[in-house]
């Protein structure tokens, strides 16, 4: 049971963080996205202009066409702490981004100036109790109007969801940070200190509309029906030059592969999934050898009594797979319980789909089955004359 836990959670882990890294993609009603050619991952792209929406308009074949803005930003609270959080700016009249789970608030609030949506799950890290409270980023205010839940990711900062205006606003700002210096009495040093004034959200500036020449992270294309994808993505490349279109799964298959291989994210999650296995087959092997060696004598009656060794074995293969079922019930059940406990408390997916959860029950059974091979060694040397022995 432990061995399969170990097994179901690193891989669940593994699954989760591959999830989270496109949860951002999968958000999105877009058939296709453009961004610039220098794309590394989601997240990691050099930005493009603003005109690149109203040019993908044009292209035949687009439906329609919005901008979508993630660029990193400094949160500060209340006690005057910072975090690093990931702005999503995207148009809350918009058809073709929305983030999901809404539980507080309305997405259309987001029109407000000013105003940001956050993950229940990272209330505490940014000092939030309850919506309606201001906090700041950059040098702007920021007042929380709802709250989603799941949206985070393993390998991005908190994500603060508001409007492509707001976003805008946010991304260009600045640090707010004076500094007041005075000469130290008695001495000719000068003591410079930083001064912080917060903003006051009720003076302060609307912001602009976005303009052509803002920019921005990526254009969110929806293609007409019956449109064919690859054919649209080279008249798009073509009609926007430095740029690069990605089809939806093509996005989630090229942030799924930057993190799994060119990190070491992946290969230290595999990793744990092997030496989960190796304890299974060692405790496993243990279990069954020691089982056997307390039976010694049975074992030897059997023999005794003409016995084939096929048959011993079976008996000893019959309990590897009784142990593989009796394990892997009650550990896929505590590790639901674990990954819905996870998601609830902290926003982090131990994903364990229907296809993982075979492909671990399979792996159970030959770890227990490979595990028999350790006592039926030790059943092949029993001597029946044992029987007889004092």
């Amino acid at each position: 049971m432990f061995a399969v836990s170990l097994v179901t959670i690193q891989t669940g882990i593994f699954n989760g963080f591959t999830r989270s890294t496109t949860q951002i993609i999968e958000h999105s009603q877009a058939d296709i996205w453009v961004t610039s050619e220098s794309i590394v991952h989601l997240e990691l792209s050099l930005p493009i202009p603003a005109s690149k929406v109203n040019d993908a308009q044009k292209v035949a074949g687009v439906a329609s066409a919005e901008p979508l803005i993630l660029r990193g930003a400094i949160w500060r609270n209340s006690l005057q702490d910072i975090v690093l959080v990931r702005i999503i700016g995207f148009e809350p009249n918009g058809e073709l981004f929305t983030p999901k789970n809404v539980t507080q608030g309305n997405v259309s609030d987001l029109a407000q100036p000013y105003t940001v949506m956050v993950d229940g799950t990272n209330l505490t890290t940014l000092n939030v109790s309850n919506i309606g409270e201001v906090e700041e980023i950059a040098t702007l205010p920021a007042r929380v109007v709802g709250l989603t839940q799941g949206n985070r990711s393993i390998v991005s900062n908190p994500f603060v969801f508001t409007s492509l205006a707001n976003a805008n606003a946010y991304a260009n700002s600045g640090q707010n940070a004076t500094l007041s210096c005075k000469l130290q009495a008695g001495s000719s040093d000068i003591q410079c200190t930083n001064v912080y004034t917060p903003p006051a959200f009720e003076t302060t500036a609307a912001p602009k509309p976005l303009a052509a020449s803002d920019l921005i992270t990526h254009v969110l294309i929806q293609a007409q029906p019956g449109e064919n994808l690859q054919v649209l993505k080279q008249r798009i490349e073509a009609a926007l030059p430095n740029t690069r279109a990605f089809t939806q799964a093509e996005l989630i298959r090229h942030n799924q592969q930057f993190w799994q291989q060119r990190t070491g994210i992946g290969f230290l999650l595999g990793l744990s999934t092997v030496v989960g296995v190796i304890v299974g087959v060692v405790v496993v092997g243990q279990i069954l050898y020691s089982s056997v060696s307390d039976h010694l004598k049975e074992f030897g009656t059997l023999k005794a009594m003409g016995a084939s060794d096929w048959k011993i074995y079976g008996v000893i293969v019959e309990q590897s797979l009784w142990m593989a079922i009796l394990g892997y019930v009650p550990s896929m059940i505590l590790c639901y319980g674990v990954g819905i406990w996870t998601m609830a408390t902290q926003g982090i997916m131990i994903l364990i789909t229907p296809v993982s959860a075979i492909a671990i029950f399979g792996v159970t059974v030959l770890m227990c089955v490979g595990s028999a091979a350790f006592a039926i060694q030790k059943v092949t040397r029993v001597d029946p004359a044992i029987v007889f022995k004092a």
